[in-house]
Parts: structure tokens; sequence; C-alpha cells
């Protein structure tokens, strides 16, 4: 393209946006060797004049002899003849004619209109139409993908090019930009000239840094400092620790007048009812980086409690009521919350007596003489009302009939708030609906009648879940469990898992009705199989000790007796076999007390466990994630309905949960057992309760798998020196015995994130564990410095007490083993305390749970783990 075609360009361009804001600059791309018809160089354009053409000078009065137009493309001369308003006959003046250029202009079709031969009648209408858009097109957006911003763009190719379109969407574009708290980005918008009067719209865009707070500057407080009030509000200034981590230091007006309410907010919860923010400003720097935010603030005065009275108008909602409920004390400071909490606590009163629309309405009188605020709570009269219908949506898979059992009340009662919010908390409880379900009233078909709607949103209910861990002494440990909790939509749970370590094998199939017949009876049952076999290491060899299976079933019925308490009932049969590896701890076919220690081959055999047990369970929680109310379960089973294991087992278990202020959530758990042996023994050394009956404090976090309680540590002699060989706790060999008592303990405190953070799923915590497992009689221990054993037929011969000559030598034809000291040692009551953090986060490939635990307090003989997760997936 020449010089002269440059410049023409750029004149007509110009001409078209003479008096904008952003101008659009003429561009136009080097001509190539050779272009397709989008590639075309633009044609040279006529140089329009800078304005329109004076009308050349007219009589005060005339007549149109003709009108012709001249310069149009896509436009018929009739259609411009009709914009200007001008045909044959017509009379006319100077002002007609400037009338009819401004007519034509303001259609926004053309880019420049003239009107010649006013001295003769004869009018020559001379136009330049506006360009048709070819394409548009956006440069230099990074941060916002053209999916956003091509929605906002009001222009589209084959459109008539104008200004105050461009402009318009320029100033979209930017808002865009503002929304995203960018507001240095700029927006220029550019042409390249084509042919046959089309041109390409560019947008080249600058989208700027993020605008952040660089500085809040609060003005006129006095009863509280800057970084107080600043901790209120949600815009936090940038920079400082971490700051990179931030996401509410940028500018946003929305959270600017959020701020102010929060400020507001504060003040009132502190007495000062007149406070007002008198002026909030958001300067931007020169810069236009970033906001200087500045509120300027009036507290006013500080205000307590003066008389409080009651006004009721309900017969059954006495005054004297009215003020116990309300629970606010005269000279206390004025609380604008408190008032708050106050009336929600007075409409939850008022609607367990079924009054659906309580009109409560606290009147204020403040007196500034004594700086006192008199409040009385006027409860105005209202007709108790009943349900009309009861009305669920948004359930695509679960059964209406599986929602409507959990209502605790029915189409035809009197309405009741409590049994509402119960409601809210059973159906919440199922686990097949997003957090925060809601039921709803509103007015039915009279006065007196109130619609209940819920509409639930499900979530996925089966749960794929894999755990993981790492102990030291089994390594890595991996656990695949598959769980439909809401199967065929009618609330049944069905389960399989299986688990895999180096320490134990399981495979488990379970099914649940929780409404057996349409009736609130549960009906459950399970078949699994569980392999167990405990090891040790000498040295880095694995030796495993004993193995344990069992095989069996049980079936269990629940039954409510009230709305919180439940009784259970179940029924258990296990095949159980204990045993050791023959070839590592067996002699001439019989187990060796000598290589396997004598607990553990008195523990060898098979046995049959029928066994039936109930249980006592009270639960007044708001939901699987409970943020209030408390769990307890009695439970009891006794073991010897046939078989040959006769014990009572008795455990006990408690959660209590708190909902504290600023979203932290407190809970606390206790739980504790005993078996009672049944049949006795009368060999002091033998413990009646079996060792797979027993009770090993598996939950104890910071602590390993079976890492607490009784245990018996055995420590090799050498037989050189007469000494025993000292070895580290990984290596020594420990056999875990269990207890036949134990208790444990875990107070946690769940820390609330930003909201960004929350959205992730993300919800840590602190925690405190104790526990112990005691309880179990001391068993028959060995301790010899070395064995003689027979080199042909590998039969112990004889055994060498410590203090024995050394090195250890025995009679030609046999060969000295070394031997070992047995202690026992964890059966201890005294506590076991871990402290820890961790964190639930709900990740796109599902639950995950990660813990870091220490252990503070330890009994001699406990084996400790400091990091444990778990991961699984929902679908």
């Amino acid at each position: 393209m020449t010089y002269r075609q440059r410049a023409g360009a750029a004149l007509l361009i110009s001409t078209a946006l003479t008096s904008w804001s952003a101008p659009l600059l003429a561009q136009a791309a080097p001509a190539p060797a050779q272009t397709t018809p989008q590639q075309a160089p633009a044609a040279e354009p006529q140089a329009p004049a800078a304005a329109p053409a004076p009308v050349v000078a007219a009589p005060t009065q005339g007549t149109i002899r003709s009108v012709r137009v001249v310069g149009t493309e896509r436009l018929e001369a009739e259609t411009v003849r009709q914009y200007a308003n001008l045909s044959p006959g017509q009379t006319y003046t100077a002002e007609t004619l400037d009338q009819a250029i401004k007519d034509l202009y303001a259609t926004e079709l053309f880019a420049d209109a003239q009107i010649g031969g006013g001295n003769t009648g004869d009018i020559v209408i001379t136009v330049r139409e506006n360009p048709v858009i070819n394409r548009i097109v956006l440069e230099g957006n990074k941060r916002l993908k053209s999916d956003k911003i091509n929605p906002e763009i009001k222009l589209a190719p084959r459109q008539i090019f104008t200004r105050s379109k461009v402009r318009a969407d320029v100033d979209r574009i930017i808002e865009l930009y503002k929304r995203q708290g960018r507001f240095a980005a700029t927006v220029e918008p550019k042409v390249v000239q084509l042919d046959q009067n089309r041109v390409d719209l560019i947008f080249e865009i600058n989208e700027g840094d993020l605008s952040k707070v660089r500085a809040i500057n609060i003005i006129g407080n006095k009863s509280f400092g800057h970084d107080r009030l600043v901790k209120e509000m949600y815009t936090k200034q940038a920079g400082g620790f971490l700051g990179f981590l931030k996401s509410n230091d940028t500018y946003d007006p929305d959270r600017l007048a959020a701020d102010q309410q929060k400020l507001r907010a504060f003040y009132l919860t502190q007495g000062y009812a007149d406070f007002r923010v008198v002026q909030a400003l958001a300067e931007l720097t020169p810069d236009r980086r970033d906001f200087i935010i500045t509120y300027v603030v009036e507290e006013g005065p500080r205000y307590k409690f003066g008389k409080i009275d009651a006004d009721s108008q309900l017969r059954d909602f006495a005054n004297a009521e009215v003020l116990k409920t309300a629970n606010i004390k005269t000279g206390t400071w004025f609380n604008a919350k408190q008032i708050e909490d106050s009336v929600t606590a007075l409409n939850e009163k008022a609607g367990g007596l079924g009054y659906a629309f309580a009109d409560i309405d606290p009147d204020y009188n403040r007196n500034v003489e004594t700086k006192t605020m008199d409040v009385t709570f006027k409860v105005n009269e209202t007709p108790r009302v009943y349900v009309e219908r009861i009305e669920i949506t948004g359930n695509t898979n679960t059964r209406d009939k599986v929602i409507r059992r959990e209502f605790r009340i029915n189409e035809g009662d009197a309405f009741n708030a409590q049994r509402i919010k119960r409601t809210q908390d059973r159906i919440q409880s199922l686990g097949y609906f997003q957090d925060k379900l809601e039921v709803k009233q509103a007015q039915g078909s009279a006065a007196d009648r109130v619609v209940l709607s819920t509409d639930v949103q499900e979530k996925s209910t089966g749960q794929l879940q894999v755990s993981a861990g790492y102990s030291s002494l089994e390594k890595f440990i991996v656990a695949l469990s598959v769980e439909q909790n809401n199967f065929r939509g009618m609330g049944q749970s069905l389960s399989a898992g299986v688990n895999y370590s180096r320490y134990s094998k399981s495979v488990q199939l379970g099914f649940t009705e929780p409404y057996l017949f349409d009736k609130q009876v549960l009906l459950g049952g399970e078949i699994y199989r569980r392999d167990l076999n405990s090891f040790n290491y000498i040295g880095n060899e694995r030796n495993t000790t004993y193995s344990q299976t069992t095989t069996g079933g049980g079936l269990r019925l629940g039954f409510p007796v009230n709305e919180y308490l439940t009784i259970g009932t179940r029924y258990s049969l296990n095949f159980d076999k204990i045993s050791l590896d023959q070839s590592t701890f067996y002699t001439n076919g019989v187990c060796d007390p000598l290589k396997a220690g004598t607990y553990l081959c008195d523990e060898l055999g098979k046995r049959t466990t029928s066994s039936i047990g109930y249980s006592f369970a009270y639960d007044n929680t708001n939901g699987i994630r409970a943020t209030r109310g408390q769990r307890a379960v009695f439970s009891q089973d006794f073991a010897g309905l046939g078989g040959d294991v006769r014990y009572l087992r008795t455990q006990a278990n408690g959660t209590k949960y708190w909902g504290l202020p600023r979203g932290f959530i407190l809970s606390a758990h206790a739980e504790g057992g005993y078996i009672k042996a049944l049949k006795s023994s009368s060999d002091p050394t033998k413990d009646p309760i079996r060792l797979n009956d027993r009770f090993f404090g598996q939950d104890l976090r910071g602590f390993d798998i079976r890492g607490i309680g009784p245990r018996v540590i055995r420590t090799p002699y050498d037989i050189t020196t007469g000494n025993l060989v000292a070895v580290d706790k990984n290596n020594r060999i420990t056999d875990a015995l269990g207890g036949r008592a134990y208790y444990m303990g875990r107070l946690e405190l769940e820390i609330p994130l930003s909201s960004a953070a929350r959205n992730l799923g993300l919800r840590p915590s602190a925690f405190v564990d104790v526990g112990s497992v005691f309880g179990l009689r001391t068993p028959a221990l060995q301790n010899f410095l070395a064995r003689c054993i027979d080199s042909t037929t590998g039969n112990t011969v004889s055994t060498i007490a410590p203090g024995s000559t050394v090195p250890v030598t025995c009679p030609t034809g046999q060969t000295a083993v070394a031997g070992y000291q047995e202690v026992f040692s964890g059966n201890s009551p005294k506590p076991r305390v871990s402290v820890g953090i961790g964190v639930n986060w709900t990740s796109p490939f599902g639950p995950l749970r990660i813990d870091l635990a220490k252990a503070l307090v330890k009994q001699p003989g406990d084996e400790t783990k400091l990091f444990s997760f778990n991961v699984g997936t929902s679908f």
C-alpha cells in the first residue's frame, strides 16, 4: 500500500470518528504478493471533508424541482430521499436542508453527507455509506477468554460500522474487566480498511494488573483501633506476609458496600446504636493500578439496655414467657445481634405453638440523656395455621416416599417449627442431598393454611473409597470399598469391601433396608472373611508370628423408641482359627513354646462364637457433618448362645458438637469398653478372653495399628557375651496381645477458611487424642540364654539359663541357638496422648483425609505413626 493510500485510509476513519474519546486509528497490513479476497488490500478511499460542506446559499424560500442521490452502494436512492425527507414539489429553506443533513447522520448509515443545488432547486444528495464489518478480532486478552468477552460485544460481522456502537462495545469490555478487578485495563479499537467498503474491527486490549487495595484509611474512629476495624471487613489491604495467598485484596465496589454494612453491624453489637458511615471513598492511584479506600465514620454515644418489656397479643404466649425466651438483661451493653437472636428464638417458640407467620416486632426507645435503649418485644396477633400440603421437588433418583417418611409433620397437622427443623436435620442426615437443605413455608389457600416445600439437590450417594496408610511395621496399607447408600433410590445400603496389606486381608458384603415393609424397622445383614497375619522383624527379615482367620456373618434389626432414641438387636456367628507357621514354630508337629512363646501356643485352635447383642443409640445432631447436638451409643454383646466362647462385651461412646463463633466447630468424643469372661481359667497365666476377641485401640492417631496396649517384647541374647542384643524399635520382636478394657477420647476443632477455600472443599482441623488399652493377665514368659538343639532332628535338647558360662557351647552333635528374654509391657491404664492437625478435602477425585499426629505421652512398648491419609471418590 502506498503512502497516499495509508494517508487516505487514516483520514477516512478519523473523519468518521471525530470527537471520540478513544479514537479509532487506521491500521493497514502490508500487501502480500498474492492475495485472497479476504486479504485484498484496502482500496484508496476518497478523502472526505473534515466536516459536512455547508449548503450552497439558498433562497429564503424555494421549491424542489428534483432530488438526485449520488454515492450509494448498498442503499437505494429512494431510501436516502426518505431519510432526508426531501421530494420534488416540496417547499424548502436553508433550515430545511440543514435538518435533512442532520436526519441523514442520525441514521448512522453514512460516514459523510452533503446537499448541493440549493440555489436552483435541483437538489443533489451526496453520501458516503458507513462500511460493513467483515470480522471482529480480539487481541491481547489472556486473563479473560474470548468466549467471555464476545457476548458483551453487540456489533457483529455483516453489520453496519458505527462509531457510537463501537464506543458502547468498548465501554462494555472495560466494564467487564472492572468486574474482574482490573481497573487499569484499556481497550483501543482499530480498523483495517478492506475492499467493497468493508472493514475488520480490532479491539486491542491491554488488560493491566489486578487493581489492589493499597491502603485502607478510617477517619473518625475513637473507640476501636484501625487494625481491629479492618479485621471486621471483607476487603484486606494488599501486601504483608503471604500476601500472594490473599483473594480479597482486590478492589470490588460490591465488597466496598458490604464492608460498610460489616462496620455498622460490628458497632451495633458493641452498643453504638447511632453509628453511621458518613462517607466511603475509593480513589484510584495516579498510576491507575491500585485503590486507596477511605471511610469517614461517626461513632456516636454508647448505649446500654434499659427497660426490657413485652407486649404479646397471643393468648398462649404470655409476656413473661416472651421475656424469658428473649433473654436480654437490663444494664448490659446494647447489642443488635442479641436482639436479632431474640427475635429468631421468639419466632421458633411461636412456631412451636402453631404460629407459622408470627409477627414479632422489637420496638426501640432511645434515651439520649441516660444513654439507654428501652426495648419492647411486640408479638402481634396471628392466627394458628395448619399444613395444607407438602411439596418435594428436585429428586430425580430418590423416590418421593424416601423423603416424605423423614417428615416429622404431616399434611393436616398443626404447624410446628420444631418439627420442621427436625425434619430438615433428618433429611440432611440421610446423606443423599447437598448441604444446607431447607424446608420452606409459604401462604396456603387461606390465612390459616401453610404450604411446606423443599427443593432437594441430589448428590452422588455411591462411594468408591481407597484408603492408605504407612506403618513402621507393615509399611503400606491399602483398602478398597464400594458402597451405595441410596440403592435403587429407595434408601437402601449396599456395600462391598476388600482390604489388603502385609498385615491383613479381608472381604465383606453387606445390605441394609432402613424401612422394612415401609415400617420404621431396619433390617441388615453382612457376610465377611478376615485374615490377619501378625508379624515382626529380626534385623531386616520379616517373620510371621500368628495367623488369625475369621469367617462369619450377622443379622441386625433396629427400630425407634422416640424421635432421638433407637434400639437395635443383632446376632452374629463366627468361625475363628488361630495358627502358627509349623516350619518356624513347631517341633515334631507340636507348637514349641521356646520358639513361639507360651502365650501364642495357648491361643492356637478353632473356635465358634455365637453371640447376640443389643444397643441403645441417641442422636439429635443436625446432619452427617454435624455442627450441633450429640450422639451416644451403649451396647452389649453376649457370646455363649451355643459355640465355644463365653463372654459379655460392653461398650459405650458419645460425641458432642458445638458451633462456635466465626464458623469454628468443636467436637468432643469419648468411648470405652470392657469384656467380662463368663468362663474362668484355672491357669493364672492364661487369660480367659481369646486373642481375637480383645480390644486393640486402632483409632488413636499418632500410634500405629495395634500400637498401644499389652504386648510381649522379645529381645535376643548374644551367646558369645551373655548380654542382651541392643536393637532399635523398628527391629525388635513384639507381639500385640490386646486388652480386656480400653478407653479413647478426642477433642477436635474444625477451623473455618475463606469462602474461596470452602468452595474448594477444604476443612482443616486440630485435634488431641487420648486413650489406653489394658486389663490383660500377665502371660507365661520365656527367659533363657540359649538352647541346644539336635543337629539331626532339630529338637531342643536342653536350655541354658542366663548367667551361664559364655561363649555358650553344646555337646557334640548339638548346636547352640541364641535364646531370648520376654517382657510383658504396655498393660497400663495410663493415658497415651497425641496431638496433630488434619484436613478433609473434597477433591476432584474424591474425599481426602490427611492427618499428621505426634505422640506426646506413650508407655513402654508403644509403637508410633506420624502420617496417614484416606482418599476415595463418589459416583
